[in-house]
């Protein structure tokens, strides 16, 4: 009888989910939550309902880093300062085996950022050297002032003494190369983190954890939580601290100063967001990733009049282009392209039925968007060879920056042709059009100190 009534208790959860407001603040989420389970299609939001968390792994004290494990520990009484006898096979205590799981953590998001800055880099050494025709330095200005941060000097001295401006393409070759050798660098400092203040930076030197290269942090946090090296959660600690400011003030901050001189600096624009930007007669293509290196070449060639009497051809009245995630800010940053939606409404974006080809790189893409797809006419297009999605009948185009306005010709033409076979029906949600005064009045006025952004 028992059993009995838990399957029943079991049975009417499942039969009443939560409602969509309950899950979502947004109101178009919550019309494409509804519309999602009335279709029966699976989303982040049903999985978070049916996924429980394990007690071990949410206290970060499960260890795998060895074939012995895993090793459960529940943290002591007392909280991980808490004395407790019980420890892994090889006598790792909850303390060392937190300090490493968080370290690999580190580890996989500086890599994941600091290799975005890395392809960046290689990209603008390249325009820089006139390799590739499809990318050339837009921001001159931008380039003179972040120069002598990477050691590169943008005067030189004439035969009679007098201070000569140097060439610029002979600065960018060697911001170029100068950037690249921060993410090999084996001793020293990456060049950037002076930039901090000099109290901060002061601090960092104290403690130790100033970054010599962003490689070398990252690949000796893998070194010391191996089984067996490094067993003292502070020591673990000083390290996976070098290697996050190796990502946010080395790779990351790298990754900025080249894209916008690259592509511009961004600037205030008025632009729209959410669900809503799609449209019902136009092909829309959804742009979901993190390297805007690809997504400046889909918005030029979007523009191209062939593309758009393609279009027209297919029986649409033009291209809507949007974004996912950090392709989304860097889209409606540096042009105005409206924001479909962040990382939760990227599988409700599919739902609406009105998305012709989403494109994706690397970084926060949901493996269930492929399945998602398959339920409409939505074509799921890769780009990255570091990135492929085996779910789903994925289109893959290559992306190279070599080939890019080829590239992202294929991906542009690959969405208009896909547009015929959408069904009629689509749901769209609304729109925000937002105002940048209250926020900018608060900042004047200092009641606004500073703004934080915090990254997964």
């Amino acid at each position: 009888m028992a059993t009995e009534e838990v399957k029943k208790v079991v049975v009417k959860k499942v039969k009443q989910p939560p409602r969509p407001e309950d899950l979502a603040l947004d109101v178009a989420s919550q019309q494409m939550i509804v519309r999602s389970r009335e279709m029966e299609v699976e989303t982040i939001f049903d999985r978070a309902q049916t996924m429980k968390q394990c007690s071990i792994g949410v206290q970060g004290t499960c260890c795998k880093n060895c074939a012995q494990g895993p090793c459960r520990l529940p943290l002591p009484k007392g909280g991980i300062e808490g004395e407790d006898t019980r420890k892994g096979l090889c006598g790792a205590t909850a303390q060392t085996i937190a300090a490493r799981n968080f370290a690999r953590m580190v580890a996989g998001g500086a890599a994941a950022h600091s290799d975005h800055g890395r392809a960046v880099a290689e990209t603008f050494l390249a325009a820089a050297r006139k390799e590739t025709d499809d990318y050339h330095i837009k921001d001159t200005k931008k380039l003179l002032e972040i120069a002598p941060d990477y050691g590169v000097d943008i005067t030189v001295e004439g035969e009679n003494g007098e201070i000569l401006d140097r060439d610029t393409d002979e600065i960018a070759v060697e911001v170029g190369e100068n950037a690249l050798a921060q993410w090999g660098q084996q001793s020293g400092e990456v060049c950037t983190i002076k930039r901090a203040p000099a109290a901060r930076y002061e601090l960092w030197k104290k403690l130790g954890v100033a970054p010599r290269g962003i490689d070398r942090e990252i690949v000796e946090i893998m070194h010391r939580t191996h089984i067996g090296v490094d067993q003292h959660y502070e020591n673990l600690t000083q390290q996976f601290s070098r290697a996050a400011i190796a990502d946010g003030w080395g790779g990351s901050m790298i990754a900025t100063d080249l894209q916008d001189v690259l592509f511009g600096c961004p600037y205030p624009v008025k632009s729209t967001a959410n669900l809503g930007v799609l449209r019902e007669d136009h092909v829309n293509l959804v742009i979901h990733g993190h390297e805007p290196l690809l997504s400046e070449m889909v918005v030029q060639v979007a523009e191209l009049p062939e593309m758009i009497e393609l279009a027209r051809q297919k029986g649409a009245k033009g291209i809507q282009l949007s974004g996912i995630c950090c392709t989304a800010n860097e889209l409606l940053m540096r042009h105005g392209i409206p924001l479909c939606g962040d990382f939760l409404q990227q599988e409700l974006a599919i739902i609406t039925g009105a998305v012709d080809a989403m494109v994706v790189d690397v970084q926060c893409i949901m493996e269930n968007i492929a399945n998602v797809a398959e339920c409409f006419h939505t074509k799921i297009i890769t780009t990255n060879p570091k990135a492929r999605i085996e779910s789903g009948d994925t289109i893959h185009i290559e992306f190279d920056e070599h080939t890019a306005f080829e590239d992202a010709k294929k991906i542009v033409r690959t969405a208009i042709e896909n547009f015929p076979n959408r069904e009629k029906e689509v749901h769209l949600g609304g729109t925000f059009r937002g105002s940048y005064s209250t926020l900018n009045d608060n900042i004047i006025n200092g009641r606004i100190r500073g703004i934080a952004g915090v990254v997964g």
